[in-house]
Order: C-alpha cells, then structure tokens, then sequence
C-alpha cells in the first residue's frame, strides 16, 4: 500500500494522551502531530526515534501533522493501525496470503457483539479473519502481541471460537510491523489472559497466522510469513 507523499521527517519527543506526539522536525521546528495508535507504542514511542510525519492542509483538522512512521532497531515500523487493515486488504485481494487466496473478501462482518474485520469466501464456504497490529519484539527475537491489556481483543478470541463451533473457517491474523523478527508469540508478560484465550482458541481449530510486512517510506506491504510460538 502505497504512503501519503512526500513525508516529513524528525525526532520524537514524546507522545502523550495516547494520540499526541510532540515531534521536532529538521530546522528545529516544534509541532503536534496525530498519532492514530491505541496501543502502548513500547519500543516505538521512545524519545530521540526518528519519525516521518504526513501533512495535510484540509482547514477542518486540528492537527494538520499524522505521526507515519517510526524508525526502530534499524527499519521503520508503521504503527498507524488505521492502515493495517488496508494493508491486509489488499494483500488478501491479490493472492498474497497464501492459506486465503483466491477468496472473496468483504471487510468489516458483523458476528455476535463484534465486528470482525473480514468476511471471506471460497467455494461457498465462509471464513472470519481478525487482524491485529503488532509492533513489540521480545528479547528471543520473537514478535508478540499485545502491547497492553486488550480486553477487545480477548473478546475476538472468544467470537472466533464461536464462529468455528458453528462451522465458520476461523482466523486471526498478526501483522507484524517489525522487520527483524523472526517469529511470533503471545506477549503473555503483558495480558496473559489473551494468551490463554490464544492457546484456547487455536485448540479449538481458530488458524494463527503471522505475516510481517516490509515497510519503506514509500509503501507498506505483506511480506513473509512468520512461525508461531505458542
């Protein structure tokens, strides 16, 4: 998926109220931008990582600067997580997920009390897929997820549990934005509870697929898939 151009670069400062990061661009210019993360942002959201920010000049925004990207450990990391599902999107729509392709795709179904992000079809027989953005590495070098509490995202576990018990092909879907790992794992140090549930539901047959993403300033794309640890 291709990225807003051209992008501004900087050095964070700090982020704050979850969707504030004050940023300094190069000339020393101070601004705010918008930082469209829910999550902790550890390891991304740390004082002196280079940043690019996008711009916008519509008069009815607030903040005219959206926080991009962030450069950690060497390679950027896309913690926009309004794009991630994007990112998927097209990826399933060109074949590029293996165990999906060739499906139709329909985003955003409703099941239950959810809404799961996609609807996906082949052969007449319906499968859910959840997506989640991943930005944490631990120190095995493995991806994890979550990076806080997630009583959201322990809630899709269960709804994909009961998609499967009645006959959906269920997945969930980590996306993970870091170029360096090498696999991934439950991040059960932070929510345990979604870990468990984790293990439940791949017990119960849920699929846990792990793909990580190239990501450059241009573009961020699926890439590779990642072995799970559970």
């Amino acid at each position: 998926m291709r990225l807003p151009a051209p992008l501004v670069e900087g050095r964070l400062l700090r982020r704050y109220k979850r969707f504030l990061a004050d940023v300094e661009l190069e000339g020393g210019r101070l601004v705010t931008a918008h930082t469209p993360n829910t999550g902790s942002m550890m390891q991304c959201a740390v004082p002196g990582h280079r940043v690019l920010l996008s711009s916008s000049d519509n008069p009815k925004r607030k903040l005219p600067y959206t926080l991009e990207l962030i450069r950690v450990a060497g390679h950027w990391v896309d913690t926009h997580t309004h794009r991630t599902n994007r990112v998927v999107e097209e990826a399933l729509r060109e074949g590029a997920i293996e165990p999906f392709a060739g499906f139709d795709v329909r985003p955003e179904f409703p099941f239950g009390d959810s809404r799961i992000d996609f609807y996906l079809e082949k052969e007449g027989r319906g499968a859910l897929l959840e997506v989640k953005n991943v930005t944490l590495v631990e120190q095995r070098g493995l991806a994890c997820f979550p990076d806080a509490v997630t009583t959201r995202g322990q809630k899709h576990l269960r709804e994909l549990m009961k998609a499967k018990a009645q006959g959906y092909r269920a997945a969930v879907f980590f996306l993970v934005q870091r170029f360096e790992a090498t696999g991934f794992c439950p991040a059960d140090g932070i929510d345990p509870e979604y870990g468990r549930l984790l293990r439940e539901a791949a017990a119960c047959g849920v699929e846990v697929l792990a793909y990580r993403t190239l990501v450059t300033p241009e573009e961020v794309r699926v890439d590779s898939r990642l072995p799970v640890v559970l």
